[in-house]
């Protein structure tokens, strides 16, 4: 929003909300900075947000509205769907004939407002209203997934009444899974994690209760607490949608199934275990459009992000991604794939699962169970006169010695490693079996990955006491990462330590853990003709990973301390991802 700053200096002057001396301290650091006004007073902590649209509201003319005081009909509600009101802070509160009243944060997102009008051909006049009307409107679109989920699982529980769970066969059991309760009790349960973003839904049976909980960004939190009678129609529901025996449950199940929601195609990945008190149901979420990740939106920068793009130049090779489970190496690989996937090329995968579907690649699906394994099915992929292969995983010998002779025979391999470091993938391809100097010959570059969570909007700017910054030195060589820092021209060339400001969380209504999203943290590892002389020479990880650095590699610490000074994420996040 175009804001004169001479009528808002003197709005907030009036208003009593900043003395004069202050705002003239903060309109010299705006315009030294080249940071907007607004920012700045809201980082120092002179305003608010909502302080500071409720003055742009008056400055503009923009009538202001408090959706809190108003009753809102649910069908006016119901005209932006959920996911959109969500993701733009945007609420229809009241419609008259043809014209529609909107609440926003920010009356500039024409995007949402041309995608409102589009949808409803009504005309629109946008309102600017505060964080908690927003908040207040979204919990306005469903209730507490406990409160909305009352009655259905009690009616659930009656149902259950009459079936003995010791002899309930296959046929009860599709009942159960069909009839409306049931249904509805897991729809919900998916809306929720997909409009909140969730990554995992773990369902699991207590002895007197059913706990569901969701990982959001990483963490997992508490969504809701059952009662134990809806255990058998949640899990059964789950089990019909993933086409799997509904009366087995001595042994694990693995199935899959796939729902489209507000244009949103999701696919679930599900895992059933038997426990102790029953079944445990965990569904990994799998969003199926990849497009529009870059290497740059995903965390890569600098050295390293030049380092990848030279090795998806290269006609030959091994590219590996190395991380634990979570740490979004599958999606670092697809994006490779995207930059690399062009009409020229054939393109063949070998995966388990198929996470997500891309155009003009030629995925496949491993079967462990018929014999067709990541061996087999790359041993087959060789013959399909592909150029550039990607295997979901190395984890044995045999795939390992396949992956690295197709990189030795003219093929582009892309594949993962568990392993905690870049350099630590060199040990562990030797211990699979392959041969040193064979995989000298081979090995591009390989990333080392983890994700951690981005602050929001309002964090808290803070200096490191010279205390605080020796303890960080004995962690990272600071040095090392305010060379990058300069280099990359994210501080001037002067800065020292001491005057670089770091950030961390501050919870509010609209981000109640501080938190919201991820971003990678990675190191790169280009293996240099000293590299190879020490995979060569059998050299130790540690050593590896020396020499990486010496040729610039900052390692993932390192550019987590980076991703905090660019004010993406704290210092204590970094250090809860990096020491799992």
């Amino acid at each position: 929003m175009y804001i004169n700053q001479q009528q808002l200096k003197e709005f907030l002057i009036d208003s009593g909300l900043i003395s004069k001396k202050d705002f003239e301290a903060i309109e010299k650091e705006s315009l030294k900075k080249d940071i907007p006004l607004g920012e700045l007073l809201i980082s120092k902590g002179h305003i608010d947000e909502d302080d500071l649209r409720r003055s742009y509201a008056y400055i503009l003319g923009i009538p202001f509205v408090n959706l809190k005081k108003m009753k809102i009909e649910p069908d006016t509600l119901a005209v932006i769907p959920e996911p959109i009101a969500r993701r733009h802070n945007i609420i229809s509160y009241r419609q008259e004939g043809d014209t529609l009243e909107v609440a926003m944060l920010d009356t500039d997102d024409l995007a949402a407002i041309d995608f409102i009008k589009k949808k409803t051909r009504l005309k629109i006049l946008p309102r600017l209203t505060d964080a908690d009307s927003i908040k207040y409107a979204l919990r306005l679109y469903q209730k507490s997934l406990k409160d909305e989920l009352g009655d259905i699982i009690s009616l659930a529980s009656k149902n259950l009444e009459d079936l003995s769970l010791d002899d309930a066969d296959s046929s009860n059991l599709k009942k159960v899974a069909e009839a409306i309760p049931a249904v509805r009790i897991v729809d919900a349960l998916l809306k929720h994690a997909i409009v909140q973003n969730a990554s995992d839904i773990h369902i699991e049976p207590h002895e007197d209760a059913l706990i569901v909980r969701y990982r959001i960004d990483g963490v997992l939190h508490d969504a809701m607490k059952l009662t134990k009678a809806a255990a058998t129609p949640i899990v059964a529901r789950i089990k019909v949608l993933s086409n799997l025996r509904l009366d087995e449950k001595r042994l694990p199940q693995d199935g899959r199934f796939k729902i489209e929601t507000d244009g949103d195609r999701v696919s679930f990945r599900v895992s059933v275990l038997p426990t102790f008190y029953g079944e445990k149901v965990v569904m990994r979420l799998l969003r199926e459009d990849v497009s529009g990740f870059t290497l740059d939106s995903l965390g890569f920068h600098g050295t390293g992000l030049q380092r990848v793009h030279d090795a998806t130049r290269k006609k030959t090779g091994l590219i590996l991604v190395t991380g634990p489970t979570g740490s979004g190496k599958s999606t670092t690989l697809y994006t490779i794939l995207d930059i690399l996937n062009t009409p020229e090329v054939n393109i063949s995968t070998i995966e388990d699962p198929i996470e997500y579907q891309m155009p003009r690649v030629n995925q496949t699906q491993v079967k462990p169970e018929i014999g067709f394994t990541f061996a087999t099915g790359l041993r087959a992929l060789v013959r399909q006169d592909p150029d550039i292969i990607m295997v979901g995983e190395i984890r044995d010998k045999e795939t390992a010695s396949l992956a690295v002779n197709a990189a030795l025979t003219g093929h582009l391999v892309l594949s993962t490693l568990h392993t905690n470091s870049a350099a630590g993938a060199v040990a562990r391809l030797v211990d699979l079996g392959v041969e040193p100097f064979l995989l000298a010959s081979v090995l591009q570059v390989v990333v080392g990955q983890r994700l951690v969570r981005l602050l929001c909007p309002n964090k808290e700017e803070y200096k490191l006491t010279h205390k605080e910054l020796e303890a960080l030195d004995e962690l990272v060589d600071l040095k090392r990462v305010l060379k990058a820092l300069k280099e990359e021209k994210i501080v001037s060339p002067k800065t020292s330590w001491r005057s670089v400001k770091f950030y961390k969380s501050r919870q509010s209504p609209t981000c109640p853990t501080g938190f919201k999203g991820r971003r990678g943290i990675q190191e790169v590892l280009q293996v240099s003709p000293a590299i190879k002389e020490l995979i060569l020479s059998g050299a130790p990880t540690d050593k590896i990973e020396a020499q990486a650095k010496k040729e610039g590699m900052l390692t993932m610490l390192e550019d987590g301390v980076f991703k905090v000074v660019q004010g993406l994420t704290s210092i204590d996040e970094v250090l809860r991802v990096v020491s799992e």
